[in-house]
């Protein structure tokens, strides 16, 4: 019957097809072989259908075992959902933060909060994840992380609770030797056009996409974060804005070369932002820990 399926055979087929093999699988979930041959086994006489083809060397997991498979992997996700909002009900701490940076914010900063998050000694499984220009506002909308690092532009009412962290200016630069190192004056639109523009786009999964330093250019090459631009424009691939505050040392040692553009980049101002609805102690931890780091000398 269906209603006899366990969350223990759930767990026992998800850990076979990670796994690879039964006894692989055995050995992550602590059992013996014959124990996890027995579990699968009466999985499929309670089903009532094959979940591996044996007639090979290796099992294979037939059709119905591809179904139960996906299927149960959806149930062993949303039974850990419940004991993660149990756990946080009865201790107030999460299982799981995600914290989302934006590109022109280093590592090493949010690295160091996570070492001294540790040191509390608080269980927490922490995803890292990265975003550009509104990605940040869309990953804390479309609820991909719980805490962004560095949201930038104009600040949603009422959704989320921010703290300023500094403001950051960017420089438009070439290559030392790009054609263009030897220009003088302010570039103009006409100056640019013949040359290959270097951007990162917007990560914005559901809110309107932004743009920010756009030119007309002949070609375009897109990274996804702003140290393979870097890259990129330091081996001359192309042109555009990058942060002051991660080309110092190529800047003083003429590797990047600044220009003045007819484009205009004033200086934004980041943030540090989370959902309003959220009370997880942890949350409020990374928070605090987040808004007391000297933003303005790193940055």
């Amino acid at each position: 019957m269906l209603n006899s399926i366990t969350l223990e055979a759930l767990r026992a087929l998800d850990a076979i097809d990670q796994k690879g093999s039964f006894a692989a699988a055995a050995n992550s979930l602590h059992k013996v072989p014959s124990a996890l041959t027995y579990t699968i086994k009466k999985l499929e006489d309670d089903i009532g259908s094959p979940l591996f083809d044996r007639s090979q060397h290796r099992a294979q997991l037939t059709p119905s075992g591809k179904l139960v498979l996906e299927q149960g992997r959806e149930i062993l996700k949303a039974t850990d959902r419940m004991m993660e909002s149990v756990q946080q009900l009865e201790s107030g701490w999460e299982r799981h933060l995600r914290i989302a940076r934006d590109t022109m914010i280093p590592c090493d900063p949010v690295f160091n909060t996570i070492q001294d998050f540790n040191k509390l000694g608080q269980p927490l499984d922490i995803t890292l994840s990265v975003e550009a220009l509104g990605g940040g506002w869309d990953a804390l909308h479309s609820k991909r992380a719980d805490i962004i690092i560095g949201a930038t532009g104009e600040l949603p009412k009422g959704l989320f609770k921010t703290m300023p962290m500094a403001e950051v200016s960017a420089a438009f630069v070439v290559a030392k030797d790009h054609p263009l190192a030897e220009f003088e004056g302010e570039l103009s639109s006409k100056d640019l056009e013949p040359y290959t523009s270097i951007v990162i786009p917007d990560t914005s999964q559901l809110l309107p996409a932004r743009s920010a330093g756009l030119f007309t250019s002949r070609n375009t090459i897109r990274v996804d974060n702003v140290e393979a631009k870097i890259k990129a424009q330091l081996m001359g691939f192309g042109v555009g804005f990058l942060p002051r505050h991660l080309i110092k040392e190529h800047l003083a040692c003429g590797d990047l070369i600044e220009k003045q553009c007819y484009l205009p980049r004033p200086p934004i101002m980041m943030y540090i932002a989370w959902r309003a609805d959220q009370e997880g102690k942890a949350l409020k931890w990374f928070a605090n820990a987040l808004g007391a780091t000297n933003w303005k000398a790193i940055l």
